[in-house]
């Protein structure tokens, strides 16, 4: 089913680690420190784009981009140090790279999160060498939904986007790759299946790789 696409693009946090409770609830906690109100559900529906971008939707106006920049730095390296302890791939995951890169398909990392985050995850689990391109929050001028993190990602592969097939985990994930024109994968976790209605793009469901039906 899956080995027709000449390439895979991943999302990270919630597509390759169950990181984002951990994500959710750093933020919550920086929010909170200072000055919002949003109840950790109301945050979850906020994690997505760059720290800046997210800062800015809930205190519009409030920051420079420098203190944008140093606030999401700082949540991302608490982050770091408190998730390095429980850090592991989604069940299955190595596995499914390693049957891709037996079978020539070429692959991606397309992922909101910044350059240091995706260098500890794929560092840390020995797994840089299934990707040929890595596309993070410092290579795009506009994050996810918007398509270009996933077109990036399909331009550096040297492929066509409809060649390719996105691995994610959020409606606004998905949405990035229906605006790119690429079928997705939806690895459940933080939302549920019914979140993901709207979109045409979806071809498949999973709590994790152990069964993607690959060939």
């Amino acid at each position: 089913m899956f080995s027709k696409y000449k390439g895979f693009l991943f999302d990270l946090n919630g597509t390759m680690v169950n990181d984002m409770p951990y994500h959710i609830a750093a933020w919550h906690q920086a929010i909170i420190k200072l000055g919002g109100s949003l109840t950790l559900e109301e945050m979850k529906h906020q994690c997505y784009g760059k720290n800046d971008e997210l800062l800015e939707r809930v205190f519009p106006g409030r920051f420079t981009m420098d203190e944008k920049i140093k606030l999401g730095n700082d949540k991302e390296a608490l982050y770091r140090i408190e998730f390095k302890p429980f850090l592991k791939l989604i069940s299955g995951l190595e596995n499914f790279l390693a049957k891709a890169a037996a079978h020539n398909i070429k692959m991606a990392i397309g992922s909101a999160a910044i350059t240091e985050n995706i260098n500890f995850v794929i560092d840390n689990m020995q797994i840089r060498q299934y990707f040929d391109a890595i596309v993070s929050a410092n290579d795009v001028v506009k994050s996810k939904p918007h398509p270009e993190t996933f077109l990036k990602c399909a331009t550096l592969l040297a492929l066509d986007p409809k060649d390719c097939l996105v691995f994610e985990d959020t409606p606004k994930g998905v949405e990035c790759a229906m605006h790119a024109g690429i079928n997705a994968v939806v690895i459940l976790g933080e939302h549920q299946k019914e979140e993901f209605d709207q979109f045409t793009n979806v071809i498949h469901f999973a709590n994790d790789y152990t069964h993607l039906p690959f060939d």
